[in-house]
């Protein structure tokens, strides 16, 4: 399949959608959650990737779907590796397109992680082109068409919001992902998090991880990640922004921030100012 490429999008029309096309062979994603959704057609090639009901597949014309907040990687599922194009559209947004089509109010869930819907698949590929052409009017036509068809087909239920989640959450992992969001710099031990939360640090690390999906240690990075995109979005420079988000330099902040992302933060500051870049060819700054 060649070399491995990512180019990294903002949508033309709703700068808040991110657009990836890529194609990876040797890339492995970090165990991670996005604060909205994934939805990512297979061009070529296998990916597989972990997630809460067990390894899955998804082959060519496959449609990938991850939830809010669900804890996942993903990497080759064949030598020859996989090529996709992925939309990432918050949760207002997908939870505004399915108010307009008369769902009840909530965050809509998809309970499968791999779909086979070739129509939607098209429609999803067809936001990549016109997004790639620069066409707000066709890109968020696309968009909207393409989410319809994903809620429509395949959103079975919906969820209660964020908050309403958070309540049914143990008390001391709450006020543990609360210390650890005001610590991304100089951040406690795990005996220093649990006395905090008057708790022991084996219960808090077993509650935790059973809670969050990743162990405190792993999601205080994927929290540094999210406030390093805010920190480039404004336009700071990578090294800034690793020292203000608590990465030991900024080779710390890269290796972590393309494990989630599939774009190094050079290139994803790039994207962010002038609407498009590869992961090869755009140098990161130092």
């Amino acid at each position: 399949m060649g070399e491995e490429v990512a180019h990294f999008y903002r949508h033309p029309a709703l700068p808040e959608v991110d657009l990836l096309r890529a194609r990876f062979v040797t890339h492995r994603f970090t165990r991670h959650a996005h604060d909205g959704y994934v939805f990512g057609v297979i061009d070529a090639g296998v990916e597989e990737f972990e997630h809460p009901g067990g390894v899955q597949r998804a082959g060519p014309g496959s449609i990938v779907v991850v939830n809010p907040g669900v804890v996942h990687g993903g990497h080759a599922g064949t030598p020859e590796g996989w090529a996709y194009r992925v939309i990432y559209p918050p949760v207002d947004v997908v939870a505004g397109m399915a108010a307009e089509l008369g769902a009840r109010q909530g965050t809509p869930a998809f309970p499968d992680p791999v779909v086979d819907d070739p129509a939607t698949a098209d429609r999803l590929r067809a936001v990549h082109r016109a997004g790639e052409k620069g066409d707000a009017l066709a890109a968020s036509t696309m968009l909207r068409t393409a989410v319809a068809g994903m809620l429509t087909r395949h959103a079975h239920d919906l969820r209660r919001n964020d908050a309403s989640r958070g309540s049914g959450m143990p008390h001391a992992v709450r006020e543990a992902r609360e210390i650890l969001h005001a610590s991304l710099v100089g951040p406690p031990s795990l005996d220093e998090l649990a006395e905090a939360v008057g708790t022991r640090p084996f219960p808090l690390l077993r509650a935790f991880r059973d809670t969050v999906g990743l162990p405190p240690h792993a999601y205080l990075n994927q929290v540094r990640v999210r406030e390093a995109r805010v920190l480039l979005d404004e336009g700071l420079r990578p090294a800034d922004v690793a020292a203000r988000t608590g990465f030991a330099d900024q080779a710390h902040l890269t290796r972590h921030f393309k494990r989630t992302l599939g774009v190094p933060p050079g290139a994803y500051r790039s994207a962010r100012s002038i609407g498009r870049v590869g992961a090869h060819g755009a140098p990161e700054e130092s």
